[in-house]
């Protein structure tokens, strides 16, 4: 326990270094000095390596305290549905499902299906949405400083990503906790 602490907060801080040179170098060169293919898995790595920052961060300590508890209630449930709906985070749900939730024993890392899992799916319920949304975040106000240098492109490619990767988990989250508040 002790060396998860010392070690994924480490990783984070080289995330967070990796992610500022990234944006240096983006910033002292020039747009069309790059492909298509090159901008978007530039983007794809900032995306990452930003998200990392908090993920790594989250996986040892608590940083959903970083928030006001009071943010962590559903008061809208409403707009929380429609959202879902709108943006069929059913879909996505079933994607993670599928391809990083699919075996029941990463499941029950999450939960473990009894009333008693219920406090610790809360919990990584809140560590998770606060990852993500602190990423999705950063990585927008990073897509208007890269636009303000010209790189449009870049930008949409990372918004695009940082919706899927970033957004849709967030309300996934949010819709599992109304669901357990009425409980």
């Amino acid at each position: 326990m002790t060396v998860k602490k010392i070690l994924f907060p480490l990783f984070s801080v080289f995330l967070l270094y990796r992610s500022f040179d990234l944006i240096r170098n983006l910033i002292n060169t020039h747009p069309q000095d790059y492909s298509i293919t090159e901008i978007f898995i530039l983007s794809l790595l900032l995306a990452l390596f930003i998200t990392g920052v908090f993920a790594f961060t989250g996986f040892a300590y608590a940083t959903h305290k970083m928030l006001p508890e009071t943010y962590y209630k559903v008061k809208n449930k409403k707009l929380t549905n429609k959202l879902y709906d709108t943006l069929n985070i059913a879909f996505f749900k079933k994607l993670l499902l599928l391809f990083f939730w699919g075996h029941k024993t990463q499941r029950k890392k999450y939960f473990n299906g009894k009333r008693t899992g219920l406090q610790s799916f809360v919990y990584q319920t809140k560590q998770s949405e606060f990852g993500h949304l602190a990423s999705f975040i950063i990585i927008q106000i990073v897509v208007i400083i890269l636009i303000f240098h010209n790189y449009a492109l870049l930008g949409l490619f990372m918004t695009i990503i940082n919706i899927f990767g970033n957004l849709y988990p967030v309300l996934l989250q949010r819709h599992h906790r109304m669901r357990i508040q009425s409980l």
